[in-house]
């Protein structure tokens, strides 16, 4: 049986949208999202985590029906970019690991896409949210083994796909590693996961119109943030701005599930 957020997607593709919106959202839902990309987007580029953490709570309480798709979508040239700037730091090695665990958990993810319904993935996206928050703090140093990383892969592959955040079990194999490695490796694990999840959900009919018209709508505050990044981004291998990002996370998930 198809769950509830497949019939919802098909609904976007016949609904009509009124005149006073931009794609699926109101025009004051549009000023929040543009707000919202453009920090996630600059925090991201700085530290190498938290656009994913940060956007997903926020798109989750103005429309679920928007999870996973916008943020996968968005984070592509997001991570591209970041990718790009610091290439010379990208650990290959964790990549190839993370990436063969991330294609097999991508079909996981799409099952509880297609069989939960928007309510209980609210309820998902904001207690993963708070429990990655917890874990990144408490978690001592480690260097992962080629085991850990492929596991990271699978976690990685089942929630992004699922729900568009994918960040905190990647931040957690590299929380202790340099900065640009961190930032660039992670980016680098998020490109090529984005291109899978994004083609699997291509293929199963859970990409939307609209939901493209509205990522298109929201490039210029993506690219803002961005660009705003690459003045600090070299400045940050210290934990005060990953403490503010991962509280300002753990904000925005317990939001989310008292908004449930």
């Amino acid at each position: 049986m198809r769950g509830h957020r497949a019939v919802a997607h098909e609904e976007r593709h016949v609904r009509a949208a009124p005149p006073d919106t931009i794609g699926p959202v109101t025009t004051l839902a549009f000023a929040a999202l543009a707000v919202t990309v453009a920090i996630s987007a600059f925090i991201q580029g700085a530290t190498g985590m938290g656009f994913a953490m940060i956007a997903a709570p926020v798109v989750a309480l103005l429309d679920p029906g928007l999870i996973p798709v916008l943020l996968l979508v968005l984070m592509i040239p997001l991570n591209a970019y970041i990718a790009w700037r610091e290439r010379s730091a990208i650990d290959w090695r964790g990549v190839r690991w993370i990436s063969v665990g991330r294609f097999a958990g991508t079909f996981g993810g799409l099952w509880i896409l297609l069989v939960v319904s928007a309510h209980a993935l609210n309820l998902i996206i904001g207690w993963a949210t708070v429990l990655a928050v917890a874990a990144a703090l408490l978690a001592p140093a480690f260097h992962p083994s080629r085991s850990a990383l492929a596991t990271v892969g699978v976690i990685t592959g089942v929630t992004e796909t699922a729900t568009g955040v994918g960040g905190p079990p990647l931040a957690l194999a590299y929380q202790h590693g340099p900065g640009a490695q961190l930032r660039s490796t992670i980016a680098t694990c998020f490109l090529i996961g984005e291109v899978v999840s994004l083609a699997v959900l291509g293929v199963s009919g859970q990409i939307a119109p609209d939901t493209l018209v509205l990522s298109a709508g929201l490039l210029p505050c993506l690219v803002l943030g961005a660009l705003a990044s690459r003045f600090v981004h070299h400045r940050l291998d210290g934990p005060v701005l990953r403490y503010l990002v991962l509280g300002f996370s753990a904000l925005a998930g317990i939001a989310v599930i008292i908004g449930v």
